[in-house]
């Protein structure tokens, strides 16, 4: 009796301790920023993103792997120690460029568990593998680059091709993991000679710049200056040619209507062409023209013919004064 008696009871404590297991193994909690994946016998069957408290079969028959929704940073080149400080990695971060220079290329990646099963069961360290596709991303990217633009205005480009590559990478992988983006932390020459060569280089070609800039700047304002020297050249011309062309018009005219003249009375017209040519080619000459008698006449200026305002007013004086004495 006493024999049945202690085998019920450790049967009755390994029913319990079963029980036990039973109920603290069938419930479990998913938070918010989690989500769960619900494995059977080895097997990944339903994937629970719902936050709350959730009930599956006790253990061994069902388990549950439950993994963040939250953004990872992998750091590429270096990593923060237990001190707070960061190591580089030189022999990670050291590549060689299309031209066939050195550069120390480190960068972060920002990525995130997108299938849960796959990030469990189809690799068994999915962030090594994720480790290497940025490596061989970065390689490849920066071998096919110049210097020139992995130090300066390229690095744009360089992220976002190498984040092209590796999202390409990572879906022919299918481990289950999305990129959502690469930001490039430093990319610099190994030493401080190649870099102060660097930098004397690259101060040329900034003056370089600078120095063509301002010779484009000069050489657009004598074009300008040119341009606006030509058309006042060209709009002075078209003035002057419309001015020849109305006064070569008002000559003809002139001309028809003293032809018509000519015409009529061709002696007179003559003579009077005469006379005003010489008045024009000889504006002081004074001009006689001799009677048939052998007596010469003053003709020509007719303005001395004429008398002026003081002889009047002497004529009309003296006329006034015989008048009044004829009178008296």
């Amino acid at each position: 009796m006493s024999v049945k008696r202690t085998l019920m009871m450790v049967g009755l404590g390994i029913f319990g301790i079963v029980a036990l297991i039973a109920v603290f193994t069938s419930w479990y909690t998913v938070d918010e920023s989690e989500q769960a994946v619900v494995v059977t016998f080895g097997r990944a069957d339903d994937m629970v993103t719902n936050p709350g408290l959730h009930f599956k079969l006790p253990w061994p028959v069902q388990s549950v792997e439950i993994l963040s929704k939250e953004t990872f940073s992998l750091q590429f080149g270096y990593k923060q120690n237990k001190a707070g400080e960061m190591e580089a990695y030189d022999a990670e971060i050291k590549m060689i460029t299309g031209d066939e220079n050195i550069v120390l290329t480190d960068l972060v990646v920002q990525w995130k568990i997108t299938d849960p099963r796959k990030y469990l069961f189809n690799a068994q360290d999915p962030e090594e593998i994720l480790h290497s596709a940025t490596s061989s991303a970065i390689r490849s990217i920066i071998g096919s680059s110049t210097i020139d633009a992995a130090l300066t205005d390229g690095k744009a480009e360089i992220e976002a091709n190498t984040r092209d590559l590796l999202v390409s990478l990572v879906e022919k992988y299918d481990i289950g993991v999305g990129i959502l983006g690469v930001k490039l932390q430093d990319v610099e020459l190994p030493n401080s000679e190649v870099r102060a060569a660097f930098t004397a280089v690259t101060d040329a070609r900034e003056t370089k710049n600078t120095k063509t800039n301002e010779a484009q700047k000069y050489k657009n304002q004598r074009i300008s200056e040119a341009e606006g020297e030509k058309d006042a050249i060209i709009s002075k011309a078209e003035g002057a040619k419309k001015a020849r062309t109305e006064q070569a018009q008002g000559d003809v005219a002139v001309f028809n209507k003293m032809y018509e003249q000519y015409k009529g009375n061709q002696q007179i017209t003559r003579e009077r062409l005469v006379l005003e040519t010489l008045e024009n080619v000889l504006p002081k000459a004074q001009i006689y023209f001799m009677n048939d008698d052998g007596s010469t006449m003053k003709y020509l200026p007719l303005q001395a013919l004429q008398p002026t305002e003081q002889q009047k007013s002497t004529e009309t004086k003296e006329t006034k004064e015989k008048k009044e004495g004829s009178g008296n």
